[in-house]
């Protein structure tokens, strides 16, 4: 691509020579500091221009032709692009300016909003991602936290209905509500029921479709200190995945399915938490239905469960590395919606801590990712 412009340029001078003089190298001039102006710098699209116009003037100079009526209008036909093309290496130079501000703005507001949690929370070891469906958004209505409390490891997954700035607003709610219910509630119920009523004065200020279809999916986890299980409250969320040290998977299917956050008044029975043992060695895994409902070229869903099923991970950050790249491979890097995930192992005895980070990756996966710790 560097090569290209003055290649251009020379390959209108060789034109130019092997031509009789009726043809013109005009449109080749033209074109090389259209090519240089959105893939370089100002500088460099000016320098091409002034090339491009020395070229197309000294080849009419050479021939003697410098005062006639065409070698006029050619050369000024390749100075006026050329202006043209410094004014728009200008703009688009401009425009990645602000690009990379607004990169800078989502990055800090995604931090702000849905910070990583600690590698290590109550002897538990701790991954998580967020992987944007959009390019360049690093943050949308999927959520998670995690939080050491007088009554253990709490946790929280979720996945806000909607897009754009209203569900950021919404999950900063959620996070909000559940980091001081986590704190002062006795039960996980009471946790979802803080939840519910945040929502619900949430709800009381918006106006239009949302004041009365707003809600949240959400799965929250009691991990207690002194006992091998774990509590669970799903509120119309995926099913968490509890992986075994020895590759086995079981979903943590709710024994009443309740509906989501923000729909409680319609709701007939209290929430009432699970329990399910939670062995030394397993893994949970909560995800978002950016996971589940990623789908093939044939329309197939992703199966979490299927596909983890016998397969042994190290710990979290590995499960996860895995189940994303799975995830690509299986869409083929063409994601609709965004992917939250949450992996909490308790380690087994002996075994040596490990360290985490939280990735949020764009979906061309490439250098757009940033890790924080």
């Amino acid at each position: 691509m560097r090569a290209l412009p003055p290649l251009v340029i020379l390959g209108g001078v060789a034109y130019d020579f092997l031509t009789p003089p009726v043809y013109t190298a005009a449109p080749l001039f033209s074109a090389a500091p259209l090519i240089a102006a959105p893939f370089f710098s100002t500088l460099t699209t000016l320098l091409t221009g002034i090339a491009a116009v020395l070229a197309s003037f000294g080849l009419h100079d050479y021939g003697t032709t410098a005062d006639t009526v065409q070698a006029v209008t050619e050369s000024l036909t390749v100075l006026t692009v050329a202006g043209l093309a410094v004014l728009i290496s200008r703009v688009v130079r401009r425009s990645g300016e602000r690009l990379a501000s607004a990169r800078v703005i989502a990055e800090t507001a995604q931090k702000a909003v849905l910070p990583a949690p600690e590698e290590r929370i109550g002897g538990l070891q701790i991954a998580a991602r967020y992987e944007a469906a959009q390019a360049d958004a690093f943050i949308g209505g999927d959520l998670f936290a995690v939080q050491e409390t007088p009554y253990g490891v709490r946790l929280v997954v979720g996945d806000v209905r909607g897009k754009g700035l209203d569900a950021v607003e919404a999950v900063a709610v959620v996070i909000g509500a559940f980091r001081e219910a986590a704190e002062l509630e006795a039960t996980l119920e009471g946790v979802a029921a803080r939840l519910e009523r945040a929502l619900a004065r949430e709800g009381m200020r918006r106006t239009g479709f949302d004041a009365f279809e707003g809600f949240t999916t959400a799965v929250l986890a009691e991990i207690p200190g002194g006992d091998q299980v774990v509590r669970v409250v799903n509120r119309g969320h995926p099913e968490p995945l509890l992986l075994y040290g020895d590759g086995g998977v079981r979903p943590l299917v709710p024994t009443e399915h309740a509906l989501p956050l923000g729909m409680g008044e319609l709701a007939v029975l209290p929430d009432r938490a699970d329990v399910s043992p939670y062995p030394p060695g397993a893994t949970l895994l909560f995800y978002t239905d950016g996971l589940s409902e990623a789908r093939d070229t044939t329309g197939t869903f992703y199966d979490p469960r299927g596909r983890l099923d016998g397969r042994i991970f190290p710990g979290p950050e590995e499960l996860l590395d895995a189940l994303v790249a799975d995830v690509r491979l299986h869409t083929g890097g063409d994601t609709t919606d965004d992917m939250a995930l949450l992996a909490v192992s308790r380690p087994a005895a002996g075994q040596p801590e490990r360290r985490r980070t939280m990735r949020v990756v764009p979906p061309d996966g490439g250098g757009g990712g940033h890790d924080t710790a």
